[in-house]
């Protein structure tokens, strides 16, 4: 493409250069072909990278953030060509929130002002649990949501998060994670949505539905295999086969560039068999957009094109890395310049790198820039936040202190949203009757933890209290977190409590066991808080770079526990113990013998809230496993989608069964499954199985049952998954109330990836399982595909279809 020769810049506020970019009655396409046509090459390049910058919390321009990787940044030499991206202006350092958006607004007059085109930045955030900057609402991480299985609820809580995000001037989210969890001592298991593809898949798209309806730009991470690292080591290589990748890796994000509207990607840290996905152009370009057709910006994850160098050696420079990666597909580099500014300009001007490939991702960038508005004749750097808050506002101008305080982004409607998500996320694993208490009656109560009084303990690591707050003790919280203790002592008003934690998180101490022993012995009830402590690289129990050895709890929790139940044993006292983490732990004797187990995955700020009312009744528990409890703490790497082989076997010593398996969560009342009707039992490889069934709340209670769809194959030309999730759905019942549900179960959801590498059906016979979890099964129906093998590709039919009929008239049982 040819280029323009650079003119003078024009000073902050002669206006934007006019041409054909500047014109909104123009495609997208036309307004950038024009726009690269006038551009040179420097202010192309300048388009494909970030800086790091943090905002003023007294509402002057961001400042470049200094990273411990990196060198400094000098804005004013970089501006003239332009910028592509701001880097967390909100998730950098604790600003008020009014005051972040003025100081980006200022910042995006400054930037627009600087370069020809009057183009400004797209500014992006994290937002995996909540839009990550002081005082916004804390969300629970994306492993609540799997248990949650409410894409509904998912998609209602990105929206919120998206218009938060863009009412302060933020456009792109880097958010969600679709990682399958294949071992779950990884630290990034809280930032998933389970171990299942379908799973992932279909919470993701909600959530890429629910932010992009706000307008901002969705990010589908890490792509691809990040999660499926050797002995769950954060950034370890990955060795999978082709068959892993593509029947469990890469489903959900095929499923998000289908179905979500998804405008950006992000590639993952890992090699998988010696390529890392940074320079990968099989995935990033040949899968990802030549056949499933993504037309929108990969980004890098931070640092992750220098790592091509220092890292992972497959490139001997800076501008290796810069070539590597741009002509795999990587469009822009975050979180700051460093490849792709002056060593990618190096390597294109002396012609080791095809300025095509330069001119490939900008377009990219701007066409994505064009349909977010911002280069519209009438852009305005005021975000709609400030232009509520104070009509007129003059960037040069505006009264900082004036607008402290004055944007909530944590208001009664979020923080209703928080709990109604934390609520429907917490899992009741065991129940002897115990649960739920009555808040009425007297009770002294042991709460017995290193939990139990921890604030911040409903966070991920994502989160901004913990992922940036940490560093900035002396700053407030910026949001309420009520503790487990205050929860409960709101929940139970009648109760007396004692309070001890016993150990701490992880180090180890035992010194206060005994005297937690002694409150648990004069106790009427024994409530044990236990848990995890969010944190980055080594300085939590759960997050990015905080991988464990085993699923042991971390510390001396499980000689804790133990000790709680030698007491309770003895006394006849009930335990009840509950979990705040971001993984699945193995809890040992207690799935036998305590009254009752509670899991809660980093639940946010009303997550304390959302376990004292599951305890009480007053929210009558829904949430299902989206990880397999495991019964052992060294039989890992396993997950449900284990083959034959993987399953217990007398040819081994290590037993990998669940105590808790996928899917698995109990009610406080009981459901009755009958009458399985299948329409036909034999059905061609392009065909639909058609199942009907009925559900009846057979109990006393209100409760949600959550019929679970799994694909068993006993034989097909590669090795399968013992069974599979294909489809799911949710019924809210009454006391005494039924339901019919009528299932279509296409024949492609029984497709996998064949010798060849390409996705087919067999015919042959199957079972389709109706189940409450992975391991329990209530209604099985044997079916038949018939016909030839009929290859399929990224077009198939990916879900199931449900129906389900308000009130089901008697049905005959099924012959």
């Amino acid at each position: 493409m040819t280029t323009a020769s650079p003119d003078t810049p024009p000073t902050p506020g002669t206006g934007p250069l006019a041409g054909p970019w500047r014109d909104p009655s123009l495609d997208p396409e036309t307004r950038v072909d024009a726009l690269l046509r006038a551009m040179t090459l420097p202010e192309k390049i300048a388009q494909l990278f970030g800086v790091w910058v943090g905002a003023s919390d007294d509402g002057a321009e961001v400042a470049p953030h200094q990273h411990d990787m990196e060198e400094a940044v000098d804005l004013d030499a970089l501006l003239p060509t332009g910028l592509g991206q701001l880097t967390r202006p909100f998730g950098t350092v604790p600003v008020d929130p009014a005051l972040g958006a003025l100081s980006l607004m200022r910042t995006q007059a400054r930037i627009a002002a600087a370069n020809r085109f009057g183009i400004p930045a797209v500014a992006h955030e994290e937002c995996l649990a909540g839009f990550a900057a002081w005082g916004a609402t804390a969300y629970p991480v994306p492993l609540s949501w799997g248990a949650t299985f409410d894409p509904d609820l998912i998609r209602e809580m990105a929206g919120a998060i998206g218009r938060d995000m863009r009412a302060v001037g933020v456009h792109q989210g880097l958010a969600p994670v679709l990682d399958v969890v294949r071992d779950a001592r990884w630290g990034r298991v809280e930032e998933t949505i389970g171990e299942d593809p379908y799973l992932v898949g279909t919470l993701a798209t909600a959530y890429v539905q629910g932010l992009e309806s706000a307008g901002v730009v969705a990010t589908l991470k890490h792509f691809a295999g990040y999660s499926a690292s050797r002995a769950g080591r954060n950034l370890a290589p990955v060795g999978m086969g082709r068959r892993e990748l593509a029947d469990v890796i890469l489903p959900p994000f095929e499923m998000a560039v289908r179905e979500s509207g998804v405008r950006s990607v992000m590639h993952a840290y890992t090699d998988t068999d010696g390529v890392p996905a940074a320079a990968d152009d099989g995935l990033l370009t040949g899968l990802l957009r030549d056949t499933w057709g993504f037309t929108g910006t990969v980004v890098a994850d931070y640092f992750g094109i220098a790592f091509l160098k220092t890292l992972h050696g497959v490139a001997g420079s800076f501008d290796e890395a810069a070539g590597a990666a741009l002509a795999a597909g990587v469009d822009v580099e975050l979180p700051t310049v460093k490849a792709y500014g002056g060593p990618l300009l190096d390597a294109v001007e002396d012609g080791r790198v095809p300025e095509s490939l330069v001119d490939r991702a900008a377009r990219r960038v701007l066409l994505q820039k064009v349909r977010l508005g911002l280069l519209d004749p009438d852009w305005s750097p005021v975000p709609p936040a400030l232009a509520g808050t104070a009509p007129g506002v003059d960037p040069a101008a505006a009264d900082a202190e004036a607008l402290r305080g004055t944007i909530d982004l944590d208001p009664a409607s979020n923080r209703e949203l928080a709990r109604r998500v934390a609520e429907r996320a917490v899992v009741l694993l065991r129940n002897d009757g115990t649960l739920p208490l009555d808040p009425a009656v007297p009770r002294r109560i042991a709460l017995i933890g290193p939990t139990a009084e921890a604030p911040t303990a409903v966070l991920g690591c994502y989160s901004f209290p913990v992922h940036v707050g940490g560093q900035h003790p002396d700053v407030p919280l910026g949001i309420e977190l009520p503790t487990l203790h205050e929860a409960l002592r709101a929940e139970f008003p009648a109760a007396e409590f004692v309070v001890a934690p016993g150990t701490g998180i992880d180090d180890g101490a035992t010194d206060g066991i005994p005297g937690a022993v002694a409150l648990a012995r004069g106790a009427d009830l024994v409530v044990v808080a236990l848990g995890d402590r969010a944190g980055l690289f080594g300085r939590g129990t759960s997050g990015e770079g905080c991988d464990a050895e085993s699923l042991e709890l971390p510390g001396a929790q499980g000689r804790l526990l133990d000790a709680l139940l030698d007491a309770v044993r003895d006394t006849g006292t009930p335990l009840v113990a509950t979990l705040l983490a971001g993984r699945p732990y193995v809890l040992g004797r207690a799935t036998e013998e305590a009254a009752a187990l509670v899991q809660s995955f980093f639940p946010g700020e009303s997550g304390t809230g959302a376990i004292a009312s599951v305890l009480s009744g007053r929210t009558a528990p829904s949430g299902r496993l989206p990880v397999s409890v495991p019964r052992h703490p060294g039989a890992q790497p396993s997950t449900y989608l284990a083959a034959r082989l993987g399953h217990a076997s007398e040819v081994s010593s290590i037993d990998p069964a669940p105590a808790y398996g996928f899917g698995h969560g109990l009610t406080y009342t009981s459901f009755d499954w009958s009458g399985l009707t299948v329409e036909a039992a034999e059905a061609p490889t392009d065909g639909t199985f058609r199942l009907s069934f009925t559900v009846e709340n057979t109990g006393p209670r209100a409760g949600t049952e959550l019929v679970q769809l799994y694909l068993h194959d006993p034989v097909a030309s590669v090795v399968q998954p013992v069974q599979r999730l294909v489809g799911y759905a949710r019924l809210d019942l009454a006391a005494g109330e039924r339901k019919l549900v009528r299932v279509d179960v296409p024949a492609d959801l029984a497709s996998f990836t064949g010798r060849d590498g390409t996705r087919r059906v067999e015919p042959g016979s199957l079972e389709l399982r109706l189940a409450a979890s992975s391991t329990a099964p209530r209604l099985t129906a044997h079916v038949t595909l018939t016909g030839p093998v009929r290859p399929v590709d990224h077009r198939r039919r990916l879900h199931a279809g449900f129906r389900v009929t308000p009130s089901a008239p008697s049905l005959p049982p099924a012959p």
